[in-house]
């Protein structure tokens, strides 16, 4: 066999191998969706799920499974993606795997807005996710603004991000500390990150956004990956590096911002979605912007069934997420520790 022969039948196998894996976690994605529709205090048949769905009348599951498990499992499902889609691409472009926006202070912004609102000025429900919302957005332009000093540094970058969120941090600390005990419940409830009080007000804003910045940031995954070889090698490729580093942030901290808003800084989601996707798809090549928003939408999927009934009492999503990430956290430091890096 030639070496071009050769060359094609690899292509041919990853492409083969990268369609079974992703077969496989959408396969995942619907078994969980559908059994989290089922599962509760009372279970439904899947024939009642599908015929409240498909916008029957079944006496008891119209408003179970509609109105209260239907809007919740989609808030589950986009949170999760958008923060596992949101994730690599900080983690791709500042190529290190600790560079997820829960470390370098977007989801901070997020938090201290958020408890600001709640503490300071007595705000709940959406006005409370649109001050996140900003909050999340301030918090990114200024990191970005504030390494951006003659020219782009992933290094720079990293470290304002982290100073920036032990800054916010502390004003999250402060604030708690001043505040009444009714107001400290809510906040840290909200900080956890929580599917408690779903709402199709919560699910519409993100699947909108999601629906026109993810097909984006599909479109710009080739450039993306060109950008981790250096700025002046990707530039050499023929790609345009400031203005795709600035579309693919940007959407990045859209997604962010708004699964944030809609559901609280769900810890570790953005962190873990990457490197695990990564080692999923380590001989299948090819962007990980999707298997890492998959990756997303089954890791909250599936935490949030474990903190509903798989433990003594009831708990906030983030709650089991942040168990999970801790340790995750502490191996993806030895690893960078021994290899240098990457993802």
């Amino acid at each position: 066999m030639s070496t071009v022969e050769t060359v094609k039948a690899g292509r041919r196998s990853r492409a083969r191998r990268r369609i079974a894996i992703l077969s496989i976690l959408i396969a995942l994605v619907v078994v969980i969706f559908f059994v989290s529709l089922m599962v509760g205090q009372r279970f439904y048949p899947l024939d009642d799920v599908l015929k409240v769905i498909g916008g029957r009348t079944v006496p008891g599951a119209s408003f179970t499974v509609g109105d209260l498990r239907l809007p919740r499992v989609c808030l589950a499902m986009l949170a999760g993606f958008a923060f596992g889609l949101a994730g690599v691409t900080f983690q791709t472009l500042l190529r290190n795997p600790l560079a997820s926006p829960d470390i370098i202070g977007i989801s901070w912004g997020a938090s201290a807005a958020a408890v600001v609102a709640i503490v300071v000025f007595g705000l709940s429900g959406t006005s409370v996710s649109i001050v996140a919302l900003l909050g999340a957005l301030i918090a990114a332009a200024a990191v970005y603004g504030l390494s951006h000093n003659e020219g782009f540094s992933a290094t720079r970058l990293i470290l304002i991000g982290i100073g920036v969120a032990a800054m916010l941090s502390s004003v999250v600390s402060y604030v708690l500390a001043r505040a009444a005990d009714w107001d400290v419940a809510n906040a840290l409830r909200w900080i956890t990150g929580s599917l408690a009080e779903p709402s199709w007000g919560r699910v519409v804003p993100l699947a909108v956004l999601m629906a026109v910045v993810v097909p984006v940031m599909l479109l710009l995954s080739r450039d993306m990956g060109m950008l981790r070889l250096g700025d002046d090698t990707a530039a050499g490729m023929g790609v345009r590096v400031e203005r795709t580093r600035l579309l693919v942030l940007f959407g990045a901290v859209l997604l962010l911002a708004f699964a944030t808003a809609g559901a609280g800084p769900i810890s570790f989601v953005a962190f873990m979605s990457g490197p695990i996707a990564t080692r999923l798809f380590t001989r299948a090549g090819g962007s990980m912007l999707l298997p890492a928003g998959l990756v997303g939408g089954v890791l909250v999927s599936c935490a949030d069934l474990i903190a509903q009934f798989a433990l003594p009492h009831r708990y906030p999503v983030g709650v089991v997420t942040g168990v999970l990430g801790a340790p995750f956290l502490i191996y993806l430091l030895i690893r960078v520790n021994r290899s240098g890096g990457t993802l």
